[in-house]
């Protein structure tokens, strides 16, 4: 990511989403303060129940005991809820003020939302049944002239070994349209996944594709994925030297995997993110730039690489 912008970001962290960050903080602790004391009344109650042994007075003091302890919950849950939506939507809100961005057409930021399971499978990044498929944080709008979608996704498969689930996927996941239609289907996958990635290869070599690293000039990117392709795609022309130097680079910066699919208009592009990015901590500050820049920094890094596809393509 290009220092000029980062540095835009820290002012912009400063000026904006730190103090919207120190008015959740101020709710946090008024929450810890409550979460304490409705503790300590809880265990009031038990102990003088437990010191009267009486039926009739334990039933009398639970109801209270019980009523702070859903209250507490509900307040807990509540925090959680809001924090994360208040501090995207700013995020967002830089983001959207790129270059690249229509004012025309903002970015769309729901919490509730996510891309469809069809869709992910339809991708073929993985071949899983999913019976594990939940998501959030859906983010929609158009970077250049291409529409895109993406959302974080935690998908599971059932162990027929094991009986627990299984995490097939656990990240953020995009989708983006290009403006015309492309030859053929490319997989990218990352070489080091390739132990857990069998099936999906050996589905996608049953529907015609085929092994097509020789038609990869950059080594390293050969190095660090395997390409599949069906028969008489253009490979080097949908997957340009610059996409392979893009998506090289954001990897070896990232250390994340990183999977794509091209699919006729249809790009997807999976990146593995095993923590819940955001999630705010109740029981210590959640003032942290670094937190916040690395959830912008991946957020932005994808679009710049929807950003590569609709130029090069």
């Amino acid at each position: 990511m290009a220092t000029t912008r980062l540095d835009e970001f820290r002012l912009f962290y400063n000026h904006t989403i730190q103090p919207e960050l120190m008015r959740l903080e101020r709710m946090r602790l008024r929450l810890v303060a409550f979460a304490a004391l409705s503790v300590l009344f809880m265990a009031g109650m038990f102990a003088l129940s437990f010191y009267l042994n009486i039926l009739i007075v334990t039933l009398i003091l639970a109801a209270p005991a019980g009523i702070a302890f859903v209250y507490l919950v509900y307040r807990l849950d509540a925090f959680r809820r809001s924090f994360k939506p208040r501090v995207v939507r700013l995020i967002l809100d830089f983001i959207d003020d790129g270059p690249n961005f229509d004012d025309n057409n903002p970015l769309v930021y729901n919490a509730g939302g996510f891309i469809p399971k069809e869709r992910f499978l339809g991708s073929r990044i993985f071949d899983t049944p999913a019976h594990e498929y939940k998501g959030e944080d859906l983010v929609e709008g158009k970077v250049g002239e291409m529409y895109f979608e993406l959302c974080e996704l935690r998908v599971g498969e059932i162990s027929v070994v094991l009986n627990r689930i299984n995490s097939v996927f656990h990240g953020v996941f995009l989708h983006a349209v290009f403006n015309e239609p492309t030859i053929g289907d490319i997989m990218v996958w990352p070489r080091s996944r390739i132990q857990f990635l069998t099936n999906s290869i050996r589905a996608f070599t049953f529907e015609g594709g085929k092994n097509k690293d020789d038609e990869i000039l950059n080594e390293g990117f050969r190095q660090t994925f395997m390409t599949y392709a069906t028969e008489d795609t253009p490979v080097a022309h949908i997957l340009s030297p610059p996409m392979q130097e893009a998506l090289l680079e954001y990897t070896l910066t990232t250390q994340k995997d990183i999977y794509i699919a091209f699919q006729n208009r249809d790009i997807y592009l999976a990146l593995s993110e095993e923590k819940d990015l955001l999630e705010p901590y109740l029981f210590k500050s959640n003032l942290n730039f670094d937190r916040i820049r690395e959830f912008f920094e991946d957020i932005h890094s994808l679009l710049h690489l929807v950003e590569v596809f609709d130029q090069t393509h």
